[in-house]
């Protein structure tokens, strides 16, 4: 019996589909094995960046106190601000200072490049605020646990490489390791990275704040304005 003309097509379409499907596999499989290895490779030359960077800041302090002086490290370019009031009783100016900083809920933390014109804006919102310089350790915690991008306006979990490949399209940061360097150095594609990622939800401290302190500025033993290098212990407690 003779196969129909129509059954013949529609093998022929199948056949076409699945080699076509199987052909874009071996694409992508090879596309991934090509991305794993250079991410890898970003991964190493970026921890060698780091170990130099720590290594020329002891051999600057132990020459600095071998000739009796001290070593001043260079200013901070990056802070972490997380917000540790609700809206009640903020002014204005203070209200469209932490929308800047897309601080719209108690808990939101976001990262903030340190220049003249936003230590100006800090000191406006300490009272809501509490602020400080993050280690690498905690960029890349932050980013690993509570990481989420922004795609098409949505809130998308940064899961796999290929979220920031989408949303930094055009730039040279592809993978989390590329991500982490860029927020971390305050590179030049920062704004974009930035940008990129969706405010940070985090959790109330473990222990909590305590009532009497909250509205206290830090150096007089509460909770909000500069901490400085203190905002590490702080994040660790609310992730």
């Amino acid at each position: 019996m003779k196969t129909p003309e129509s059954v013949l097509k529609k093998q022929a379409t199948q056949a076409k589909i699945a080699e076509a499907a199987a052909a874009e596999s071996k694409a992508t499989r090879a596309k991934k094995r090509a991305d794993k290895k250079i991410f890898t490779e970003n991964a190493a030359k970026y921890e060698e960046e780091y170990q130099a960077e720590e290594k020329e800041a002891i051999a600057n302090r132990r020459a600095a106190k071998a000739n009796g002086g001290f070593y001043v490290p260079a200013e901070p370019k990056l802070a972490l601000v997380i917000r540790i009031r609700g809206i009640i009783g903020v002014s204005p100016k203070a209200k469209k200072v932490l929308q800047l900083f897309r601080l719209r809920q108690i808990h939101n933390a976001t990262f903030v490049r340190l220049n003249e014109a936003t230590i100006r804006m800090l000191r406006l919102i300490e009272p809501y605020v509490t602020y400080g310089y993050p280690s690498r350790h905690t960029v890349e915690k932050l980013i690993y646990k509570r990481g989420f991008g922004k795609l098409n306006k949505q809130r998308i979990p940064i899961s796999e490489n290929e979220v920031i490949e989408q949303g930094l399209k055009g730039t040279d940061i592809r993978c989390t390791a590329d991500l982490i360097h860029e927020i971390y150095t305050v590179g030049p594609n920062f704004k974009r990275a930035n940008n990129f990622l969706w405010p940070f939800k985090l959790s109330s401290p473990l222990g909590g704040f305590s009532s009497k302190t909250k509205l206290l500025h830090f150096l007089e033993g509460g909770e909000a304005g500069a901490r400085g290098d203190e905002i590490n212990k702080l994040v660790k407690r609310m992730i």
